[in-house]
């Protein structure tokens, strides 16, 4: 069965992607700060907005705004360079990652700090680190630094509004205690958010024409416009990048 993938301009969301059969394809420093470099050289390529990455032995997690509407091409092209990279570094044939790359739309500014906290929290949950600021292939460390960072990849600036102050943030990441991320499952893709928000979404969406026929839009319609948006370019099939496995 065919899977669309939801990848509209403006979005949020969390991407990832791991070595074919659990290969280690990020083992060692020299391979992890290579997919730092072409993270950073795509991201801004493809005017893609960084706002956490981590980066493990077999795979990795970025959360992402597809701030030009090309959140394909760069994971397309960052992943086969990286591909290129790995197969002439190390040898072997085939495939490097096992698949083009999974993501999942997400609802708003609770989630999105829901799936930073998951994807900085990677390598704690792996026993690596007892504390996430400690590992030094994420994003955890660049925000709320006093120091600038060395790497420019993220937006920090976007992070640190996004959870008010230091403390507020690393409040986050001590109450953050799930194993996953409640991802949903939708003929439109997937969606980190609440059932009764994408049903919401639904319900204004089938209004929508006959608002927009008698030129008014509803004051608390904005708050949907991502998701109304998605699901009136699925079905009219204009302006949304959609992708098929």
């Amino acid at each position: 069965m065919k899977r669309v993938r939801i990848t509209y301009e403006g979005a949020f969301h969390h991407v990832m992607n791991r070595g074919i059969n659990g290969e280690e394809i990020f083992s060692g420093h020299r391979t992890k700060s290579q997919f730092l470099d072409f993270l950073e050289e795509y991201s801004k390529k493809m005017r893609t907005r960084i706002i956490s990455y981590c980066i493990m032995n077999n795979h990795y997690h970025l959360i992402l705004e597809n701030s030009s509407g090309r959140m394909s091409d760069f994971c397309r092209d960052m992943n086969g360079t990286y591909g290129m990279y790995y197969r002439k570094l190390n040898g072997g044939k085939g495939h490097v990652f096992q698949s083009r790359f999974k993501s999942a739309l997400i609802q708003d500014d609770f989630y999105l700090k829901m799936a930073i906290a998951y994807v900085l929290l990677n390598p704690v949950r792996a026993g690596i680190v007892e504390h996430f600021n400690e590992y030094i292939w994420s994003s955890a460390s660049h925000y709320f630094s006093e120091k600038p960072s060395e790497i420019e990849i993220v937006d920090t600036d976007f992070v640190n509004e996004l959870f008010v102050s230091k403390s507020q943030f690393f409040k986050f990441m001590e109450l953050w205690c799930s194993e996953e991320l409640p991802i949903r499952e939708t003929k439109y893709g997937e969606i980190l958010g609440e059932q009764d928000f994408l049903d919401e979404a639904l319900d204004k969406f089938d209004r929508r024409g006959k608002l927009e026929s008698e030129g008014v839009k509803r004051i608390d319609d904005r708050y949907f416009e991502p998701e109304e948006k998605v699901i009136w370019e699925f079905e009219t099939k204009h302006g949304l990048k959609l992708e098929e496995n």
